[in-house]
């Protein structure tokens, strides 16, 4: 690849080459402007970093052998990123389109103030999980806990045909104007897993810039990563700890409304999936129910994300 590539392509993969391959084959195979792929190896094995190293001899691999969240990883590549896009990736997607060429030459047509372009992120089976996303204010998240919202979940930054304006990304799949983001510092380390990207967003969108969707530039997201793996008994807890931190900002009185929902919320869907592992004894529900279980036994500690990952992380080694 050239020296100097337009697009920079960073992707975190935590050991798991079945989502890695097909994601790499999907950018190797459909793009075609000037790019660079930055793969951040996440406490791999040393079979499988040796496996990555013959197999795409085209990437930079950066190993990460340390507990690192989804902001810090990230941020050890988009630090050498050279392009003057940074498109963010998560492991488990794929496409069958140039989403990425797509991406670039439609931001350049945009105004220079849209330093943001998300594509429209589907399903495997087509449906739509991600196409745009609108501003989540604290109240707006904490009726998301009970599976509450306004306006039913219609508004103007979601859900619409062409190129259009959103508020925030998803940090799944987003191209970005990598000076812009470098003058961020990159994504907030503190978050750990979840909400760095709503962070990012939401700062941007306060200080003028803005943030876009092409709903013709179409990936697919397997959701194949920590979502539906044992690890969400850690993930789950950091995750809610991060979006306490950002929600509450400063504020005592948020964080106190925000935590007691986030506790009788995760307490009643402890319940919920404890009655139905019962029903179907599948693993899954057994894990949602340890994950939720946790949420409640940290969400009012004063640890950290990372910590509260950490914690949980080293109980899966036992």
């Amino acid at each position: 690849m050239s020296t100097h590539p337009i697009v920079s392509v960073v992707i975190v993969s935590m050991n798991n080459l079945n989502n890695l391959y097909p994601c790499l084959n999907s950018i190797k195979k459909y793009t075609s402007i000037n790019y660079e792929t930055i793969v951040i190896a996440y406490l791999f094995t040393s079979d499988n970093l040796l496996k990555l190293s013959v197999d795409y001899p085209w990437i930079k691999i950066i190993e990460s052998s340390e507990i690192r969240g989804f902001s810090e990883n990230n941020n050890i590549a988009l630090r050498i990123a050279q392009g003057e896009y940074s498109f963010i990736l998560n492991d488990d997607i794929y496409f069958n389109t140039p989403v990425i060429d797509n991406l670039v030459n439609t931001i350049k047509l945009l105004p220079e103030k849209v330093v943001i372009l998300s594509p429209n992120i589907l399903n495997p089976d087509g449906s739509i999980q991600w196409c745009g996303r609108p501003p989540i204010s604290w109240i707006s998240f904490i009726l998301s806990l009970f599976h509450l919202s306004f306006n039913g979940g219609k508004n103007k930054y979601t859900n619409k045909k062409g190129v259009f304006q959103t508020y925030n990304i998803n940090g799944a799949a987003f191209l970005i104007k990598t000076s812009i983001f470098k003058g961020l510092n990159f994504f907030d380390k503190r978050y750990f897993f979840c909400p760095e990207d709503i962070a990012v967003s939401t700062i941007l969108n306060k200080i003028g810039y803005k943030c876009f969707v092409n709903s013709d530039a179409v990936l697919y997201h397997k959701l194949g990563g920590s979502k539906w793996s044992k690890l969400i008994i850690a993930t789950d807890p950091a995750g809610y700890k991060g979006s306490l931190i950002f929600f509450s900002g400063n504020s005592f009185i948020k964080k106190i409304i925000i935590s007691i929902s986030i506790f009788i919320s995760s307490a009643i869907h402890f319940f919920y999936y404890k009655i139905y592992s019962k029903i179907d004894k599948k693993e899954y529900f057994n894990l949602k129910a340890q994950a939720k279980l946790n949420i409640c036994k940290t969400i009012f500690d004063n640890k950290s994300p990372k910590e509260n990952f950490i914690k949980f992380y080293d109980m899966l080694k036992r």
